[in-house]
């Protein structure tokens, strides 16, 4: 898409309370738009232009403000310790009851996605808030590469991502080296950390037992759960 299309998408997402998609439109059409105007010779023009790239970057920074803020504060609802070897620590059984049809944006920090068990927990994961949030039209996946795999790695996000359009759900991925922490925030104002991300299940040995399809079944590694409640991104 032209900067335009691009923009014009952006403004549409906003007026839908779809901020965080927004965001990144707003982005990747300014940085079309500072090309042009770089380049181009009527100062006039160019004067204009830079004048429109200052609103949609004033509004892409009011966005990221507010969210920043939203999911670093709020009311802890559930406090919880997975202690080692317990079952019943399905992602549904957990925060399941977090997940709404108000929910219109995922936003996953999830930095390890580089073993297959990994993958697979995504994808549960996945399965999860789009059976559950109807609503559901965009997810942020923020990660890390992994040299030694990162080929296999965007791969298997970029089949994601198809899987996902083909279901009317934008799925955005971007790479950062420095993230270490996990965090899951809900559009719905829901903000869900895990000491260990997604990934505090223990193999099944052997593999052909129960907890194969149903996670309720699986063994966990110790860790934290903790549930904080703020507003909803778009209040």
């Amino acid at each position: 898409m032209n900067a335009r299309d691009i923009l014009k998408r952006a403004v549409q997402c906003d007026k839908a309370g779809r901020i965080l998609e927004a965001q990144n439109l707003y982005q990747d059409g300014v940085q079309i738009l500072m090309k042009i105007a770089s380049s181009h010779i009527n100062l006039k023009k160019k004067t204009v232009l830079y004048e429109h790239i200052k609103q949609y970057i004033d509004r892409a920074e009011e966005i990221k403000k507010r969210v920043d803020d939203l999911v670093v504060v709020g009311e802890v609802v559930k406090r919880l310790r997975i202690e080692n070897d317990s079952t019943g620590n399905s992602y549904q059984s957990l925060f399941g009851e977090c997940l709404d049809g108000k929910i219109k944006e995922v936003w996953l920090d999830e930095p390890y996605l580089q073993h297959d068990y990994q993958f697979q927990n995504l994808v549960i994961f996945l399965e999860l808030v789009v059976k559950k949030c109807r609503n559901l039209k965009y997810i942020r996946l923020v990660n890390k590469t992994y040299r030694n795999a990162a080929q296999y790695q965007l791969n298997i996000l970029e089949g994601l991502r198809a899987d996902l359009g083909s279901r009317g759900i934008n799925f955005a991925i971007s790479f950062d080296e420095t993230l270490h922490d996990r965090r899951i925030a809900l559009s719905n104002g829901y903000i869900i950390k895990i000491g260990r991300g997604l990934h505090f299940y223990k193999r099944n040995i052997p593999e052909y037992s129960l907890g194969y399809n149903d996670a309720d079944f699986r063994k966990c590694l110790q860790t934290d759960l903790e549930i904080y409640r703020t507003k909803d991104f778009i209040a």
